[in-house]
Parts: C-alpha cells; structure tokens; sequence
C-alpha cells in the first residue's frame, strides 16, 4: 500500500503544523478576546476524547509533524492530560513535537503530567505583571494562579515562551519590563498584534499597537540584532543584547507572513479552518462520524489543501469597524 501524500496546499506550501482547539471554553474573559457574558459551545457539539485522537492521527498520517493543542484554555478540558498521554506515544512516530497554549492559570496541577506525556515546550499567555491590572484586563483576579503554573511548569523541565498581546493604552508602557523580566527567568517572549475576531465590547482600534511602533520604541532602550531562529510558527525573532533573551514578533497586520503558512486550525467542533483570517472551511467531524471515517477523513484533506487562500485580510483600519471575522479567537483555537 502506497504512503499517504503529504498535505500540500495549492500554493505548494506544505502543511505540517496542526492547531488543534479541544475546548472553546476559558476561565478568563480577556476583553480583546471575547466579552464577558460569552456563549460556549453546548457539550454535545465538541468532538470527543476518541474522535480528537482520531483526527490527529489523520493528520500525522499525512505529514503533520507539529501538533499545538489550543482552546479556548485547553486546561479546562476534564480528559485534557489523556489525550495529551496519548498524542504523547505518537512523539518519534511520525509527531516531531508536541505542545499546547495555555493561560496559566491551571498549570501547577498539571504541569508535571504534561511533561511526563513528552512535552518539551509550551506557550503561556500573559499581557502584564500588575495584578491589579490583569484583572482588569481578564477579569478575573488569576495572576497569582498564573505565576505559579509557570514557576511549575518551569520545575516540571518545560520549556515556557510567553505570549504578550500589545495593547495601546494598557501594557504599553510595560512591555520593556515584562521583556526583561521574562528573560531574567530564562524565558523567550513573543508579542502579538491584536486580531479584529469576533465582536467583543471594546473597539480594537482603539488598543491596536503596531508591532512596527512597538519595536522602534524598544530600540531606544535596547539593542535588537534580527535571529534566524524559528519554532515553526509565524513569529520572526531578535537577540536582546541587554537582557541575553529573544523576543519575537507575530505581525498579522503590519507585515503579512502568509506566504509561508505551514498550518491549518481545526476547532473543538472539528471544523478545520484552512486560515485564521478566513471563512474557507471544511467539516472533519462529518467525515469522522461517516461509514468510513479514514477515507472521508483524507478526502476532506485533500478539500482543505484545494481551498486554502493565499493570505488572510486581516485590517485594523478605523474607530468602530465590524471585526473581520464573526468567530472569537476562542472557537478557532487561539
């Protein structure tokens, strides 16, 4: 029997990184990503522990090497740690890496399982140090709970790189000292653009921080030398001189990187999003729940690879504008 085809979309970019969402659920109200009183998905919608193990397979089967699991906060998830112990015996079996994003807040009760399922690395969001205000920015009053997952995560042997939403008016200010002191525990940080997904009770314009201004002010206090390192996403790095550390930049609006997309998104729901900025979709628990779930699995692959475009548009252009897309971050799988 021949080897399954590699996916390979129609602009010969080859998909070998797999966001999977296992939750569209947080117990955090992160004002730039979804509003207070947020609708969940009901249960009955959200594919199960067997049918997410199912589809990733499907997907290392035909070259996913990299796997992120995503929420939501995929740490709410009460049978998260079993498909992570699962996903974990496919590491050196076709899955090169496995990881997940998380904000925190529940990482000191599972650190140590996480990485003892083989995860090296992982991602934790964080936008301040100031308790008083990261409450307000998600909230809920969790600083604390996250500081302590991180230091856990950290004496469990994981690798932690913090990802920091720029917020204009908000951790502004802060952004030189929340570098520093993440480099001063031995931690990378990436900073982020805020994206215009899903209505949320603020205006985004009002808080959109062009990472390019953002750079150009950190010039003036640090000396930034440009890192051919990279994780296989979309950041591009720089060395810190001052701190030893590596900050990187994720621009989906100031300078557009889709020209190298190496990924798809599939929600909770397993519908697979071929781009983040976009509506082309394709429904993978259809296929799962079918006759022949393998096959209509692959086919539904080989749609995706067919309809991914070529770059996303993305646009933070005026006060009051609708977001580009219906969907929260939340439902894709941030």
């Amino acid at each position: 029997m021949s080897e399954p085809a590699p996916l390979i979309d129609q602009f010969q970019r080859r998909i070998s990184y797999l966001r999977l969402s296992v939750t569209d659920r947080c117990d955090l109200r992160c004002g730039y990503c979804m509003p207070e009183r947020q609708e969940f998905l009901p249960r009955k919608d959200v594919l199960s522990l067997e049918e997410l193990h199912r589809l990733a397979l499907g997907f290392i089967a035909r070259g996913v090497t990299k796997l992120r699991l995503t929420g939501g906060e995929p740490l709410v998830r009460r049978d998260m740690i079993e498909l992570v112990q699962a996903l974990g015996r496919k590491l050196g079996d076709g899955l090169e890496e496995l990881t997940l994003t998380t904000n925190g807040t529940r990482l000191a009760e599972f650190a140590d399982a996480i990485a003892a399922a083989g995860v090296k690395r992982i991602n934790v969001s964080l936008d301040t140090l100031d308790r008083a205000g990261f409450a307000r920015l998600a909230r809920r009053d969790s600083l604390p709970q996250v500081l302590e997952g991180i230091a856990a995560a950290r004496a469990a042997g994981l690798r932690v790189k913090l990802n920091t939403v720029a917020l204009k008016g908000i951790n502004e200010a802060e952004l030189p000292e929340l570098i520093a002191w993440a480099h001063g525990q031995g931690m990378d940080l990436t900073l982020i653009e805020v994206m215009p997904l899903g209505e949320v009770e603020a205006d985004r314009f009002d808080h959109y921080l062009p990472l390019t201004a953002v750079r150009a002010a950190l010039e003036a206090r640090f000396t930034l030398a440009d890192s051919p390192h990279r994780t296989g996403g979309p950041a591009r790095y720089v060395e810190v001189a001052e701190t030893g550390g590596r900050l990187g930049f994720i621009t989906p609006l100031t300078n557009n990187f889709c020209d190298g997309c190496n990924r798809v998104r599939v929600t909770a729901t397993g519908q697979l999003f071929a781009c983040l900025g976009g509506t082309e979709q394709v429904d993978l628990r259809a296929a799962l729940r079918s006759d022949d779930p393998d096959r209509a699995l692959s086919a539904a692959l080989d749609t995706a690879m067919r309809i991914k475009p070529l770059r996303h548009a993305f646009v933070i252009d005026r006060p009051g504008a609708a977001p580009a897309l219906a969907r929260h971050m939340s439902m894709t799988g941030g």
